[in-house]
């Protein structure tokens, strides 16, 4: 497996100075959060997209996803209950429709950068819409989202949370089963995971085979904040052999956007940690072309 940081860790800095300091610290990737600060699609020129990408090709990176899990740019201010809207599964179609061409623009921005996937939410249930209603909406939105990957060649993501309309994987591999594309997956968040109280092993063999990229973070005390690895009680053990088990060869993505203030110390240990663990034989740098 490969070790990779999000530049969500960095909302304090640029993203060129994020991209050169994950790379310092000896990460072999990079996850770039599509989301202000940083970039936000429909607002990211194609020049610029360009360059960020000789960017991260010149510090030897490679990209592990596209994180578009969040948007909040598009409210001015973001109030905190807005984190994930408008969401996929919202009953507003005008909420739906500008979540579905802000993910296919995302989509669209993976396949010119060369990263291999994008990760997005379900979002929040809507109080008053019965789950299954919601349920059926998030399915009928990533529909043409999926058909966008599919011209474009990009995998989709769904990161499943506490809280949010999909939050356990069991969830996950249903709307996987009736959307019904090769191209959709999960980006699997092993805090979530476990917080939702899963077994590690009955988790990713729910999504084995789909499984496109892997947040990892520490959880302490069933609290849903990201700590750096090795300072909480997750059983990295068992989640790693699973992964593993299930041929998962991917990124192991870092993501501590709790950490904007120490976010190279916060990287600097966690790369520690996951070196640790021996899963990074061998660890290949991609050469500048």
């Amino acid at each position: 497996m490969k070790f990779a940081y999000s530049t969500n860790a960095y909302t304090r800095h640029r993203l060129d100075d994020a991209i050169r300091a994950i790379a310092e610290l000896g990460f072999t990737g990079v996850e770039l959060l599509c989301d202000r600060p940083h970039w936000f699609p429909g607002e990211v020129s194609e020049a610029e997209q360009d360059r960020i990408a000789r960017l991260v090709a010149d510090c030897g990176l490679g990209i592990s996803n596209l994180n578009v899990n969040t948007a909040s740019g598009y409210y001015s201010p973001c109030p905190a209950e807005h984190l994930f809207g408008p969401s996929l599964s919202h009953p507003d179609p005008a909420q739906r429709q500008w979540r579905q061409a802000y993910s296919i623009e995302a989509i669209r921005i993976a396949a010119r950068i060369g990263a291999p996937c994008v990760s997005l939410t379900s979002g929040v249930p809507t109080p008053g819409v019965a789950i299954t209603r919601s349920r059926q909406l998030l399915a009928d939105s990533l529909a043409p989202i999926c058909e966008a990957a599919a011209q474009h060649g990009v995998r989709v993501g769904i990161e499943y949370e506490p809280g949010l309309l999909v939050e356990r994987a069991s969830e996950l591999a249903e709307i996987i089963e009736r959307v019904d594309s090769p191209l959709l997956g999960a980006n699997l968040d092993i805090g979530h995971s476990f917080l939702d109280g899963e077994s590690p092993e009955e988790a990713v063999a729910a999504l084995a085979g789909r499984i496109w990229n892997v947040h990892v973070e520490d959880i302490a005390g069933r609290k849903h904040y990201h700590l750096v690895p090795g300072d909480g009680e997750l059983p990295f053990d068992r989640y790693f052999s699973a992964l593993a088990d299930a041929g998962y060869e991917g990124y192991l993505t870092v993501e501590l956007y709790t950490y904007p203030q120490a976010p190279d110390e916060a990287g600097a240990r966690s790369l520690a940690f996951l070196r640790g663990t021996g899963l990074d034989a061998p660890q290949t740098r991609v050469e500048p072309a």
